[in-house]
């Protein structure tokens, strides 16, 4: 309870949260030590209804060091995290994250982007939880066509709290830069087809298995609509993992250049 009242000393939040978290919820919270990482948590866990199992795995996948927002300054994290407890605003940088864990998929190592399409095709489920909540599916291989041709998206999402399409995009080896002029092309074909009055914009994702920091950094691709993000179907150590979010985290709020793509 001394651990309880350290960690939540705002009597307000205190009472919104018991009638939304368990006591059990909270327990699992107040172990967290950063102050900024346990309200991630206690607002994530909130806001998408999550289990205390969920909450155990989520913390035990390193959700929040995976996410976009933890490599922004503590100051944006702050006003992020207080727009999402105040207003429930969900943003990009909320629900996109770096790498994505599919090694759920059971892929051999040399596997082709139709292998990793069917596999997540047929596990769509996990793919969806890994994802994160909120996303609907709505197609594979869709089709657009422009002028005399026609271009194929490998899947389409809607993100219903963001209220966008989210094009995804997969790619094996390192993220080039004309893998950013194509989906900037569908993007652009989504928009005037096929978005909705209401919506916002579409987004993309496009995932791949070297994410090609420096690349990244100089089109200034880690924020926007557009997100390339790397993906894991071989994890190494969770230690290992940690440390180089952790690494990464560090040095993207210094400003510096981001480690190699995670092994």
């Amino acid at each position: 309870m001394v651990q309880f009242a350290e960690a939540f000393p705002d009597e307000q939040i205190v009472a919104a949260l018991r009638r939304q978290l368990t006591w059990t919820h909270l327990r699992e919270l107040i172990a967290i030590d950063d102050p900024l990482k346990r309200q991630f948590y206690t607002e994530m866990c909130r806001i998408e209804r999550w289990s205390t199992r969920a909450l155990k795995a989520k913390v035990n996948g390193l959700l929040f060091e995976r996410t976009a927002l933890a490599k922004r300054p503590e100051v944006v994290i702050t006003r992020e995290l207080e727009g999402l407890r105040e207003g429930d605003r969900l943003t990009p940088d909320l629900i996109f994250r770096d790498p994505y864990l599919l090694d759920f998929l059971g892929l051999p190592s040399d596997h082709s982007e139709h292998e990793l399409e069917a596999a997540i095709l047929r596990d769509l489920e996990t793919f969806l939880l890994e994802l994160g909540t909120g996303f609907s599916f709505i197609a594979r291989q869709k089709r657009m066509q422009i002028g005399p041709d026609d271009y194929y998206l490998d899947l389409l999402f809607f993100h219903r709290p963001l209220r966008s399409l989210v094009a995804i995009e997969l790619k094996l080896g390192r993220f080039d830069a004309r893998d950013k002029g194509q989906m900037e092309l569908y993007l652009r074909w989504l928009d005037r087809y096929e978005r909705q009055p209401g919506e916002n914009p579409p987004l993309g994702l496009i995932l791949c298995t070297d994410r090609n920091e420096e690349l990244v950094e100089l089109l200034e691709l880690d924020g926007g609509t557009l997100r390339v993000a790397s993906y894991l179907t071989e994890l190494a150590p969770k230690e290992l993992l940690e440390q180089k979010l952790l690494d990464s985290i560090r040095l993207a709020r210094a400003g510096g250049a981001s480690p190699q793509a995670l092994d």
